[in-house]
């Protein structure tokens, strides 16, 4: 009996706390308010403390990095326009000559015999012998040069955007961009495949990828490169989305092209009457000549002509020059 009834007093306590228990345990709904609660209250203090969250402190260091790497790309952008001077050999491979420095010098030695002698059994006067013999030593070669660089750099622009454009579906289906910049490399056209050869080459040998795209920039000084390049070492650095980087570029560079283009349309008739003024005076020499041979004679025998002509060749100069650089519009 006394078994019994101890049994019982202690499943009559067990019921009362389980009773108890059930009805001072929270509900799903309170345990819910005080774990928001306590996620705001931790919200608060990091936000009081200076803490952030993990996304904001990756972004914020992504943003650090980018800033970074912009001020370093304009500190060597600055120092390249302090060293704008350019060498001779790196005017021949702007160029695309396989000529040496060595083999330019003797030709341009060449050409100055060649003119010189031109002139002297034409029966030209001394001093236009001289200035003939200046034409072929300096001025002929340097314009050469020029020519070739400016065309190289021309068919270099027509092209370099398709070339992005392998780029950016190369990476999109998940190949590495040193082997897009391969694919540019054998199958681009003349002259974008010629440094993206040498690109990749200079990666290939162990070069970092910001000196062989310096290195690329010195071989083809176009703003387009300089673009591509703080693309391609932003995402390095940084990080991002490469392809899609890449075709807001491509875009950029089109339509800077069709920008160019229109400017060449729109100052076309501004070339051609700086042309035709250009030409006037000689037109109008000529036909004085053929006219009156002997009328202009005194500007070509006497010291006071010469200096007139020297005067008005200068003045001549000055204009062109001027008109250039007013219908000269760089985008």
């Amino acid at each position: 009996m006394d078994q019994q009834l101890l049994i019982i007093v202690v499943l009559g306590v067990v019921s009362l706390g389980a009773v108890a228990f059930a009805m001072m345990a929270p509900t799903k709904k309170d345990k819910t308010k005080k774990r928001l609660t306590s996620i705001d209250k931790t919200s608060a203090i990091r936000r009081v403390g200076g803490g952030q969250a993990p996304s904001e402190a990756v972004a914020k260091e992504r943003r650090r990095k980018l800033s970074e790497t912009l001020s370093q790309l304009e500190d060597q952008a600055k120092q390249n326009k302090k060293k704008r001077r350019v060498s001779l050999s790196q005017m021949l491979e702007q160029a695309g000559l396989t000529i040496t420095p060595k083999q330019f010098y003797v030709g341009s030695f060449v050409a100055a015999m060649v003119f010189g002698f031109v002139g002297l059994i034409s029966g030209q006067q001394l001093w236009v012998s001289a200035l003939l013999l200046l034409v072929g030593g300096i001025g002929m070669p340097r314009w050469l040069i020029n020519f070739f660089r400016d065309r190289r750099q021309k068919k270099f622009t027509h092209e370099f955007s398709n070339a992005i454009d392998v780029i950016v579906r190369g990476v999109k289906s998940g190949l590495p961009v040193n082997e897009c910049l391969q694919i540019i490399s054998r199958e681009a056209p003349v002259p974008v495949n010629e440094e993206f050869h040498m690109l990749t080459e200079g990666i290939r040998v162990g070069m970092t990828l910001e000196h062989s795209l310096d290195r690329m920039y010195k071989r083809m000084p176009l703003q387009e490169v300089r673009f591509f390049s703080i693309v391609l070492l932003i995402q390095q650095k940084t990080g991002g989305n490469l392809a899609e980087a890449l075709s807001n570029l491509a875009t950029v560079l089109r339509n800077r092209k069709l920008m160019a283009g229109k400017i060449k349309a729109l100052s076309a008739e501004a070339k051609a009457s700086a042309m035709i003024i250009g030409s006037l005076p000689f037109l109008v020499m000529g036909a004085v000549k053929l006219s009156s041979p002997e009328y202009l004679d005194p500007l070509f025998i006497t010291r006071t002509g010469n200096f007139i002509l020297l005067g008005a060749g200068l003045w001549m100069a000055t204009g062109i020059f001027v008109m250039r650089k007013m219908i000269q519009i760089k985008v």
